[in-house]
């Protein structure tokens, strides 16, 4: 979806929730290390992204837009294509043990 279709509250939705994102990526510390954000500033910051990700819904549910969204591959088949999946680890056929 590019940004032209986005409404400018959802244009900032997406930019807040970004930001908030990184903020949390880079202040991420390894195990067993004291983290440099205090747990009321944790709590907020999830909360923050709970109600960011609501407001989305809200907004993408009155536009008519589906939640559903996931990049592709260009190469990966389109759902619904008439092609057929064949599990390579159970495919039903005896072995020589009457296992299938």
């Amino acid at each position: 979806m590019s940004e032209q279709e986005l409404s400018k509250e959802e244009q900032i939705l997406k930019s807040v929730k970004g930001i908030v994102t990184r903020v949390i990526k880079e202040t991420a510390t390894p195990p067993g290390m004291a983290h440099p954000l205090s747990e009321q500033t944790i709590n907020d910051m999830r909360e923050a992204l709970l109600l960011i990700s609501l407001r989305e819904q809200e907004l993408a549910k009155a536009a008519g837009r589906s939640m559903d969204m996931r990049p592709r591959y260009t190469d990966e088949p389109q759902q619904g294509s008439g092609e057929v999946v064949v599990p390579l680890h159970k495919t039903g056929q005896v072995t020589d043990k009457g296992e299938s």
